[in-house]
């Protein structure tokens, strides 16, 4: 066979493959305004049925590639198909798409039941009455139906956004900081409330927000997006115990990141000189294949303790600390915690009433298990992640 045909033959395997995705499906897709990339090449699969979250601060490109879904951006290259469909270039009205924005858009005349109905009455449906009766059911304001938005709370406002939407049966419903305008004790419900909804009606669902809690919370897999491209995408325990990067420890919470020197790599473990304190990493925690890295740690995985007591933390134990602040926050205290070589080490724990809580000036150790540590590229910077820009 020749080398065009075969080069023929894989571009039909490719194109065939690409055909029985049923998902959401992105392609070297790029968005550029002038000067500045929004979106730089990105690639991206999104089963069917998932819950998928874009994750990342103002400027990182989430919003862009949430508005190249909708059709309301066109790419400056690449490629999107949704359930194995081109849908690069069609209008927003005929991709099977819809979204819930952060503002809501109700219409402010209609009564809860005409704006869930609004949808299907332009496209003149059958069986309106039922299908209303039945997604008002599903977001719980059956009895609200003839109220009007306005006196609807902002939590049930939201609802009607989604029930309007959901009943349009699209194949992917777009999440644009849905519960942005909220306030905390109403977002935390609501987030839970969002997840049973979308494991109801089984629709895809991209949720795009700046919110960590918000997209590990409800997320079946999230992506972690920073200056258009994927830091690191997976399940959310998975990148919140073992971030690849600067960027997403300290995005994805909060984390202590040391200086170390390696010393020695085996198949399941990496050693590191740590400020003369020698620590250990498993292997698959490391994310470097240099002689530097950042040791990483997040602070409620650090026991802190009395001087010279033993903690059960076998295997990392750093003395000399001094407890240079104290933050008691009711169920935890947060401490800070200066060592000898002058940085100061966050520490979470828990108020369970079994041991004092330390003071500023008090002299303590910290100790934290092996396998709870990480390995990063000693080139990234160690501040990456904690900044937070302009919105894109």
């Amino acid at each position: 066979m020749s080398q065009v045909a075969e080069n023929e033959q894989s571009a039909v395997a490719a194109d065939a493959g690409a055909g029985s995705f049923d998902g959401l499906r992105l392609r070297d897709v790029t968005k550029s305004f002038a000067s500045f990339t929004a979106v730089d090449d990105l690639d991206l699969d999104v089963p069917k049925g998932s819950f998928f979250a874009l994750l990342g601060p103002s400027g990182c490109g989430k919003t862009t590639t949430l508005r190249m879904v909708a059709g309301l951006e066109t790419p400056t290259s690449g490629t999107i198909t949704l359930a194995g469909q081109d849908i690069t270039h069609a209008r927003p009205y005929r991709r099977p798409v819809n979204t819930v924005f952060q503002n809501y858009a109700l219409f402010p005349h209609l009564d809860i039941y005409e704006n869930v109905a609004f949808g299907l009455r332009r496209r003149k449906k059958a069986d309106v009455e039922k299908q209303v009766d039945e997604m008002l059911e599903l977001v719980e304001l059956g009895s609200q139906a003839r109220k009007k938005p306005a006196q609807l709370s902002g939590g049930q406002q939201q609802r009607v956004a989604l029930a309007r939407a959901l009943i349009n049966k699209p194949e992917v419903l777009l999440l644009d900081e849905p519960l942005g305008a909220l306030d905390l004790k109403l977002r935390r419900s609501m987030q839970i409330e969002l997840k049973r909804i979308q494991t109801d009606v089984g629709l895809t669902f991209i949720h795009v927000t700046h919110d960590q809690e918000e997209a590990m919370t409800m997320a079946d897999t999230v992506a972690v997006m920073n200056k258009g491209v994927i830091e690191q995408m997976g399940a959310p325990a998975e990148l919140y115990e073992n971030p690849a990067s600067t960027f997403v420890a300290n995005f994805l919470g909060q984390s202590n990141l040391i200086d170390g020197t390696v010393r020695g790599r085996a198949a399941d473990v990496v050693t590191v000189d740590m400020h003369g304190i020698g620590v250990s990493v498993p292997a698959g925690r490391s994310h470097t294949d240099g002689d530097r890295g950042w040791v990483g740690i997040r602070p409620e995985k650090v026991l802190i303790g009395e001087e010279g007591e033993a903690l059960d933390a076998p295997g990392n134990t750093i003395p000399g600390g001094v407890v240079t602040d104290v933050s008691f926050f009711g169920v935890s205290t947060q401490y800070l915690v200066r060592m000898p070589w002058g940085q100061e080490l966050q520490v979470f724990e828990q108020n369970t009433g079994r041991r004092r809580i330390f003071r500023q000036g008090d002299k303590v150790e910290l100790s934290w298990r092996p396998e709870y540590s990480f390995l990063l590229d000693h080139n990234q910077d160690a501040t990456a992640g904690s900044q937070r820009g302009v919105d894109a």
